[in-house]
């Protein structure tokens, strides 16, 4: 049942709202606006492409080994180098295809950031054949060339983003690939070098290039200059060395290009801006990053008090790994103040973006093994594990779509109104809702939870809005339970309270009997608006029924409210109407 929601039957939805720009118009900063040529304002709604030039190990269920270059390290001890190099590349080559992108088009998206890894566009320093000079990787540049090529086709602007820069450049190493037995960023005049020639070329290439919307030239820098800050430069007072790189790679951009946008990034995580205004260029976006904290306008008082100051634009170039309520508050707040928006990442093994990679049955012992938690694969098995994620598991035809991610995103943060999640049609033969169906909306319209998003900073989710994350990125707690039903998702832990809503269409109007299949409690029904009718559920967690007196539907249009009334943690399967 859960290949009903696969990539290739979700619904397109084509959202049609102001400030977007054709990817042939070029974006340029005006005031603290951007705009496209004709000078109308443009506000970017965008994915980051996480996971596929570099991997972070979290997206892969191995957090617990961080870089990209330990999780290859571990893979070649199971497997070899030559084999790991096919997997790297059919990861590079299936991760992102032009059917994500056209997807990300159908959906209402203007814009997509490619995180980028040096790597893949010149040598580390230490393997170039000649001190002090660059080797570029032609591969590299076509993979982006393609990229573009498929932005463009969908009319979307495409950000370049470093987000590994040689060396790395911040303590929190899985973000850039970073090996702390190396020197950093920071720590090699040669990397910072290389930096600013790698921005140079990248320029060089696409000075004439519309569709690129901007660069944004070092993700997340997170590095303690001068005083103590946790690692990660968030107490600095000056980012005197951030600055001075950030000006050196902008000169280098504007002796080949005078024309795009430079995105520029603070220290701790590209929030701490104290010393590295004023700006030094007129053609600057300020990029803040925001994660698991309030979403009011409070929250980005202080982005939006460095807008007044410098009289530029600031874009939240990164944001995410939270829920639907969340994401709808986030960016209501956000394009309340004419301020554009990339979240992160597009898909990953999770539930919580719009693509969900679903891993194939090897991978959970793959992944025991290389985070020191389960035995030794053969060397097949673990090939053949790998090659099926790389080839097969990763491409988007094979992903789940999250439609309730994308509503998020770019309906409801304009919109109280409510959808059906899919088509409840009620004719003569019957019918059965999924109890996780409920329709598509906000929180307090389409359903209401308990808990419905996190607020409480970075750390272990405890407890998780979507209890069995799966499904649906909403509050509404849901799992999968093989045992009971087969696979199918069941809305679980249901507490005192909480409600779902449901749209259906009766065929003919009348009244038909309707049975709540679940355990554990007392819900209640009411249909259009009517008088709750109660209903006391199975004791327990088994699989039982309890049926209300015939509902009168009406021809057309009904809404049908699901209620716990009396529930620690009621599990509902269905309402079946007969």
């Amino acid at each position: 049942m859960r290949a009903l929601g696969r990539a290739a039957c979700a619904a397109a939805l084509v959202v049609g709202m102001a400030g977007s720009a054709s990817a042939q118009d070029w974006l340029r900063v005006e005031g603290t606006r951007i705009v496209d040529e004709a000078g109308e304002p443009v506000i970017l709604r965008g994915m980051g492409l996480g996971g596929w030039l570099l991997q972070e190990g979290y997206m892969l269920q191995l957090g617990a080994l961080g870089q990209q270059h330990v999780i290859r390290e571990r893979i070649i001890d199971l497997i070899g180098e030559e084999k790991t190099e096919a997997f790297y590349a059919a990861w590079r080559a299936n991760h992102v295809t032009k059917a994500d992108i056209d997807a990300m088009g159908r959906w209402g998206f203007n814009s997509v950031r490619l995180p980028m890894h040096y790597d893949r566009l010149t040598l580390p320093i230490e393997q170039e054949p000649v001190a002090g000079q660059d080797t570029w990787k032609d591969e590299g540049f076509a993979e982006i060339d393609a990229l573009l090529a498929w932005t463009k086709a969908n009319g979307m602007h495409l950000i370049l983003d470093l987000h590994a820069a040689p060396g790395g450049q911040g303590t929190d190493l899985a973000i850039s690939d970073r090996d702390p037995d190396k020197p950093s960023l920071w720590d090699s005049a040669e990397n910072r070098r290389k930096t600013v020639a790698l921005w140079r070329r990248l320029a060089e290439r696409y000075a004439d290039e519309p569709g690129i919307g901007a660069y944004d030239i070092l993700n997340e820098p997170n590095w303690d200059f001068e005083k103590p800050g946790g690692g990660h430069g968030c107490e600095e007072t000056t980012n005197a060395p951030l600055r001075q790189l950030m000006m050196e790679i902008t000169a280098a951009i504007r002796e080949v290009d005078q024309r795009h946008i430079i995105i520029i990034e603070g220290n701790c995580w590209g929030n701490n801006y104290r010393g590295v205004t004023p700006l030094w260029d007129d053609n600057t976006v300020i990029s803040f990053h925001k994660y698991w904290n309030a979403t009011d306008r409070a929250s980005i008082a202080d982005i939006l008090r460095l807008r007044e100051e410098t009289g530029a634009p600031v874009w939240l170039g990164e944001s995410g790994e939270n829920s639907n309520s969340w994401f709808t508050e986030t960016i209501a707040t956000v394009e309340g103040e004419g301020i554009g928006w990339a979240f992160w990442p597009l898909k990953k093994i999770g539930f919580n973006q719009p693509l969900e990679i679903t891993p194939n049955p090897g991978w959970a012992a793959l992944v025991a093994y290389l985070t020191g938690e389960g035995p030794r694969p053969p060397e097949a098995e673990a090939e053949a594990t790998l090659m099926r994620l790389a080839t097969y598991d990763i491409r988007f035809e094979n992903n789940f779509a999250h439609r309730d991610v994308v509503d998020a995103m770019l309906r409801q943060p304009h919109s109280d109104a409510v959808i059906p999640y899919t088509e409840h049609r009620l004719g003569a033969e019957g019918l059965i809702i999924r109890a996780a169906d409920y329709d598509l909306g906000r929180a307090g319209v389409a359903w209401s939870d308990v808990y419905a998003s996190d607020t409480d900073g970075p750390g272990e989710r405890i407890p998780w809005w979507n209890t069995g994350r799966t499904w649906r990125n909403d509050g509404v707690d849901i799992a999968v339970d093989i045992a009971l039903n087969g696979g199918r998702p069941v809305v679980v832990e249901f507490e005192t309270g909480e409600w779902l809503r449901y749209t259906l269409k009766a065929e003919a109007g009348g009244e038909r009997t309707a049975t709540v299949i679940g355990a554990g409690g007392r819900v209640s029904v009411s249909l259009n608006g009517g008088a709750p009718v109660m209903l006391d559920l199975t004791a327990g967690d088994g699989r039982g029924g309890a049926t209300p007196p015939a509902l009168p539907l009406l021809e057309g249009t009904n809404t049908l409210i699901l209620k716990a009334e009396a529930c620690a943690a009621c599990r509902v399967e269905a309402i079946r109407f007969d």
